[in-house]
């Protein structure tokens, strides 16, 4: 056996990550290709989401003129509801959230399919407008991108098997990844700090993005599962896929009849379930013959609520469900939405999702900056390019803020048409913009970000100082406009996307 022989023996000795170099390199090609194909709807996904981990806070930041209990006495919970269904059309549910140790605030909304209205609830059962028009843009634009209702949700879900996909893929194609955790290299190549934060990021934040990216796949691709399941084993009837999930509802009646004493019903659910603490009041159908009032109660040591007692109209026990009588699937499901939105621990845990969106936000970013610095680095640049992703990373941030100024100012301007409006300008203008470099545009975005964050936080936030509700979020538009504000000042070369 000869030298060379000894020494490609010796190498694959040492090659102990479970995939062979050739294998790593396709799994490499494959993550950069799903990456780009996908890399603008899971950035703005990302982003979108980051920011609607606040959206309680947002909601009271909208209209801080609102009354925030901290309690809500069982008579006050009754007139709320008896004065909402008074105020709602008769074939609407009515939904009463209940301040929790974890949230303060009491809302209530009436939905059907072509109405929903949202009410804050003072502490003696008054409703006052609690209509967020800004907030309610933004969980749209993260749901379903303000497309039909399934169609953009089937969007977001794939968007979430893409992010997903990369995020495996990425471990595959990175064999030294626990070698390289702590391995940061800052201040040298720009490439070589973009990759390694990418990398860092994306293995610190690992079980986090996961998390992400799973339910929301899971949420997003909810009526195709049910689908095909129902496909499976229904012969296509979904309403047999949903019952094993729901209860079915009552017997159709529409007889009017009063609403039976709510607070004698939440009196009941409380003696029936003493551990568990009453979150919200669901009644279907208020004022009929065929009316269901669902009290949903959580523990201290559970993340979602799993007490439930329903009454039908008459006040009579209908059912009850304790943490016992579910199996461990429904208990997963009840989860998933909390566990993606990050609604489930108060405001410790809003901001640390807020901390970690941000992470993947800039993994998701970094992935196409480092892509693009390599065809640079090549002799094959992608200008063109480079300005139209400086005008999604740093252009969607300003029009957010914008957006959110146009819901102030011009309340009654359809704001999902103004962003798709400034993003297809954005982008165009970027693409068409040849004298401009990349780096400089996403600085000067940069900039404009900072004064948008900064103006909005002072301007909104000085004429609440007196009475203190509603400033969280102007503190966190603060400190992000000031902590923007420090690293730009503090790089001595102009920042690439």
């Amino acid at each position: 056996m000869n030298d060379q022989s000894v020494q490609t023996n010796s190498r694959a000795k040492k090659w102990r990550w479970p995939l062979s170099p050739e294998t790593v390199r396709s799994v490499l090609s494959s993550h950069s290709v799903l990456g780009l194909a996908f890399a603008a709807i899971i950035y703005i996904v990302c982003l979108t989401g980051t920011v609607a981990v606040f959206a309680p806070d947002l909601e009271r930041w909208e209209v801080p003129a609102t009354p925030v209990v901290t309690s809500l006495s069982d008579a006050s919970a009754a007139r709320a509801i008896a004065e909402a269904a008074r105020r709602a059309p008769a074939d609407t549910t009515l939904y009463l959230s209940l301040p929790t140790a974890k949230q303060d605030g009491a809302s209530l909304t009436a939905f059907s399919a072509t109405y929903e209205h949202k009410w804050a609830v003072a502490a003696d059962g008054a409703l006052s407008d609690l209509e967020a028009v800004w907030t309610e843009f933004l969980l749209h634009l993260h749901i379903n991108l303000h497309l039909p209702r399934s169609w953009g949700q089937f969007i977001v879900g794939l968007t979430g098997v893409a992010l997903l996909s990369s995020l495996v893929s990425g471990i595959l194609a990175h064999p030294r990844v626990l070698r390289d955790a702590f391995h940061l290299r800052l201040g040298g190549s720009r490439r070589l700090q973009e990759a390694d934060l990418h990398n860092r990021l994306g293995i610190w934040a690992l079980p986090f993005h996961f998390t992400l990216a799973l339910t929301g796949a899971l949420l997003g691709l909810s009526t195709i599962i049910v689908a095909m399941l129902a496909m499976l084993l229904y012969r296509g009837d979904m309403g047999k896929v949903y019952e094993l999930f729901l209860d079915p509802l009552p017997k159709v009646d529409a007889r009017a009849v009063p609403i039976p004493d709510i607070a004698r019903l939440i009196a009941d659910a409380r003696a029936r379930a003493p551990a568990a603490v009453a979150d919200n009041i669901m009644v279907e159908r208020p004022g009929r013959a065929d009316m269901r009032i669902s009290i949903h109660s959580g523990r201290p040591h559970l993340l979602t609520q799993q007490d439930e007692v329903q009454y039908d109209a008459r006040g009579q026990l209908l059912h009850q469900e304790q943490p016992q009588d579910l199996v461990a699937g429904t208990r997963m499901l009840s989860g998933i939405g909390q566990l993606h939105f990050g609604w489930f621990g108060g405001l410790p845990v809003r901001i640390a999702y807020g901390l970690l969106g941000i992470a993947l936000c800039i993994v998701t970013s970094s992935g196409v900056t480092i892509w693009l610095a390599r065809r640079r680095d090549r002799g094959r640049p992608a200008p063109q390019w480079e300005r139209i992703w400086a005008a999604i990373c740093w252009g969607q941030p300003v029009i957010l803020v914008l957006t959110a100024v146009l819901a102030f100012a011009l309340p009654h301007v359809s704001l999902p048409l103004a962003w798709l409006g400034l993003t297809i300008l954005s982008v165009l203008a970027a693409g068409m913009a040849k004298a401009l470099p990349g780096p400089r545009l996403s600085r000067g975005l940069q900039w404009a970000l900072v004064a948008g964050l900064l103006v909005v936080a002072l301007l909104h936030g000085a004429p609440l100082l007196a009475g203190g509700q509603g400033l969280l979020v102007d503190l966190l538009l603060l400190a992000g406009g000031i902590g923007l504000l420090l690293a730009l000042l503090r790089s001595r070369a102009p920042a690439k996307v």
